[in-house]
């Protein structure tokens, strides 16, 4: 099963709000999802989305593939960065 890190839209018309989800990639947009990850409100003024970061962080050391709009809310919010560092912290630790 391929796990992706994505967005799902609710709130209602012309007011939408987003949940990221670690879903499963074959289910719909709006569909089945493993677990809720964060909210992410485009209309408020900062554009940074909340998250429970460790649960994030949890699933992207499993494999899980963001989104290209996911990986810019990453990138926002510092866990991106975060999440490179480590991979790299492992990569030269390895090699050793």
């Amino acid at each position: 099963m391929a796990v992706h890190l994505r967005l799902a839209r609710t709130g209602r018309h012309k007011r939408p709000m987003y949940r990221l989800v670690a879903a499963d990639s074959r289910k719909a947009r709006d569909g089945r999802f493993l677990e809720i990850l964060g909210i992410f409100d485009p209309l408020k003024e900062a554009g940074v989305p909340e998250l429970k970061q460790e649960r994030v962080l949890t699933w992207l050391r499993q494999g899980a593939q963001p989104s290209v709009t996911v990986r810019t809310l990453l990138r926002r919010s510092g866990l991106w960065k975060q999440f490179e560092a480590e991979k790299a912290g492992q990569k030269g630790g390895a090699a050793k």
